[in-house]
């Protein structure tokens, strides 16, 4: 690059001075200096568009492999699911004959796998298991109240009624 130190520009300064004369000397500064800033600010403008090209062919090729990676990805899935269906009905092909759940396949139909229902999990059961007090603190009902006897329970009294 031009390698202007102070004392280059005070030379040209000085031709710039005889040669221009004092009178149109700031004019022409300003015209030059304006002109320069137009310049940077294209340069710049320039490097800005490079800049954001070179960017978006990054994103370009960035969306690519992510594309390439999420179809491997279903891919393999919609492979491995398939391999499941197959071996799922090869494992349910000798249960199709059994008597497991036969009531539930009654009502429901022939071809209707059985409903598995768990042989000791009931949540009724499991309700005695809360400690009193922490049923009264969390304020549980634990005895049943018909509507009226809420409602009373809950009437403001006042003095003035006879009881």
């Amino acid at each position: 690059m031009i390698d202007l130190g102070i004392s280059k520009l005070a030379l040209i300064g000085a031709v710039a001075l005889i040669v221009i004369g004092p009178e149109k000397l700031p004019r022409v500064a300003r015209t030059v200096g304006a002109l320069l800033g137009k310049a940077q600010r294209y340069v710049s403008d320039v490097k800005a568009e490079v800049n954001r090209s070179m960017e978006l062919e990054e994103l370009k090729k960035m969306k690519d492999s992510v594309e390439s990676a999420a179809r491997d990805v279903q891919g393999s899935v919609q492979s491995s699911a398939s391999d499941f269906e197959k071996s799922w009905s090869e494992a349910t092909a000798g249960l199709e004959g059994n008597d497991y759940g036969s009531d539930a396949m009654n009502s429901i139909g022939a071809d209707a796998h059985p409903v598995y229902k768990h042989p000791k999990k009931n949540w009724r059961i499991k309700q005695k298991a809360m400690p009193q007090w922490f049923k009264a603190r969390a304020g549980v009902r634990t005895r049943t109240q018909s509507g009226a006897a809420r409602v009373a329970r809950f009437r403001p009294r006042s003095s003035s009624a006879p009881r």
